[in-house]
């Protein structure tokens, strides 16, 4: 007798990823790479108060909005997750991730760890990675030579360190940043063998399988 929950098997829908990390762990960079290297797998683009950096663009790293506007999101429902993180807000598009994934497009958030919280309570089925530098001095080191942030928000950000990484157990995966080439191929595997899993195949392949499990028998379906 065929597994009720293999007979009743969803849509091809895609996976949800929050990926998080201390500041200067290189998550940012990694994810983009992940995405020009991988088909079928988009990062949500978030929306935030922080003023824009000079190597960034409005619609492709953030959408970049006034704190009234952010407010007003609030209000109307707009998030599925927002944070105050270093003062400025942060805050993910329900709809664009909902739509996204409904297509069975695979879907990163890059967030802290308290949008994957509030994330792994609307949607617990999210898969969490967390990214984690080689060690204290490389991160410090990371923060400075990247020129984006005054030397007191680079303290802020070291010192929120321990705070972050306490969180750590809360995740499925864990990727070390040392060797960029290994920690890209390493995310790659976590995304590629969420897409072999059970549900997602049974859903893709179900005419084949379909076929496979007719002996004389049309009524014997998934």
């Amino acid at each position: 007798m065929a597994d009720s929950a293999f007979i009743n098997s969803p849509v091809n829908k895609g996976s949800l990823y929050v990926i998080a990390a201390p500041s200067g762990a290189g998550k940012t960079t990694l994810v983009r790479v992940l995405t020009e290297s991988l088909p079928n797998v988009i990062v949500s683009i978030s929306h935030t108060t922080r003023a824009m950096r000079p190597n960034e663009k409005n619609g492709e790293d953030y959408y970049f909005v006034s704190r009234d506007e952010f407010k007003k999101l609030i209000e109307k429902g707009d998030f599925l997750e927002y944070a105050n993180v270093f003062n400025q807000l942060y805050g993910t598009s329900k709809s664009m991730v909902e739509q996204t994934l409904a297509k069975g497009i695979d879907v990163i958030l890059e967030i802290d760890w308290q949008g994957h919280q509030t994330i792994k309570h609307i949607m617990p089925e999210c898969i969490g990675i967390f990214i984690l530098p080689p060690s204290l001095e490389i991160l410090r080191d990371r923060l400075v030579k990247r020129d984006q942030d005054h030397s007191d928000i680079i303290e802020q950000r070291l010192s929120d360190v321990r705070e972050t990484v306490s969180h750590l157990p809360e995740f499925d995966y864990v990727v070390i940043n040392d060797d960029f080439t290994r920690a890209l191929h390493d995310l790659k595997m976590i995304i590629e063998s969420g897409r072999l899993g059970k549900q997602r195949q049974i859903a893709k392949h179900r005419q084949l399988i379909n076929s496979l499990l007719h002996v004389g028998d049309e009524s014997y379906k998934i």
